[in-house]
């Protein structure tokens, strides 16, 4: 859930008119609904993203960059939870699509800047994120963000676990919940489960297209039982960071 403070919902249309007349930047955080091993909810992504999008609105906001939060898109494409239970998948054209009638909308409306954050790596997901770019960009001529965690640049800004590619719900993402969402951790479960040190990242690049393929059974990699609400803190300020320096590029 987005603080009411920065959300772009919690405005009326009158302060949403008035927001884009002074040039407000807007963030859209997109994520998933599908599995984060037996110890992390199916909305892991969506809390994430809103964790980045909050978070980096409040420093852009304390530089003098008005900003708001649009509400969350839950749906994507998650192939890679073919075989599990939970997960809602979208076919990577309908999640372009929409994506981009998002930001065209908005652009309409006179908003100049609109930033997508997420941290849902599946590569279907991550190239209908870079399509819709593209053709909002096309269709509205407005700048159209999307920091790309996976790439170099942002993703050596980040821990050891994700830049070892075993980051689906292990260390890594159970630290961000347990920072933003810890009720919504199953604690006696996460304790105890034992580290899957298998490199999903590498597993796609020699050619898994599921988790069970990639060697993670029980939908996770890495090492949940090592997360601290501490790391969640410090990677959520990570990832805002990385979403306020591009915004703050492509408005320069």
């Amino acid at each position: 859930m987005i603080a009411r403070d920065v959300s772009y919902a919690a405005l009326t249309w009158e302060e949403a008119g008035e927001a884009a007349r002074r040039g407000a930047a807007l963030i859209l955080p997109a994520g998933s609904v599908e599995p984060h091993g037996p110890h992390l909810p199916l909305d892991t992504d969506i809390i994430i993203a809103e964790a980045m999008a909050e978070r980096a609105a409040e420093i852009l906001r304390g530089e003098g960059t008005e900003v708001w939060v649009l509400p969350s898109l839950p749906y994507a494409v998650t192939r890679f939870a073919d075989g599990f239970a939970g997960a809602i998948s979208v076919e990577p054209v309908s999640a372009a699509r929409t994506l981009s009638e998002i930001c065209s909308n908005m652009a309409a409306q006179g908003f100049e800047t609109i930033a997508l954050a997420s941290a849902h790596l599946e590569p279907a997901h991550i190239e209908s994120l870079r399509s819709a770019v593209t053709a909002a960009r096309d269709a509205s001529g407005v700048e159209v963000l999307f920091p790309d965690i996976t790439s170099k640049r942002w993703g050596r800004m980040l821990t050891d676990e994700f830049r070892s590619g075993a980051c689906h719900a292990g260390r890594f993402e159970t630290s961000i919940v347990m920072a933003r969402r810890p009720e919504l951790v199953r604690e006696e479960i996460r304790k105890r489960l034992p580290p899957n040190p298998v490199s999903l990242s590498r597993k796609i690049r020699e050619g898994a297209t599921t988790f069970i393929e990639a060697g993670g059974p029980k939908a996770y990699f890495g090492d949940p039982a090592a997360a601290t609400a501490e790391e969640g803190r410090e990677t959520i300020g990570t990832l805002a960071t990385i979403l306020a320096t591009a915004i703050r590029e492509g408005r320069s």
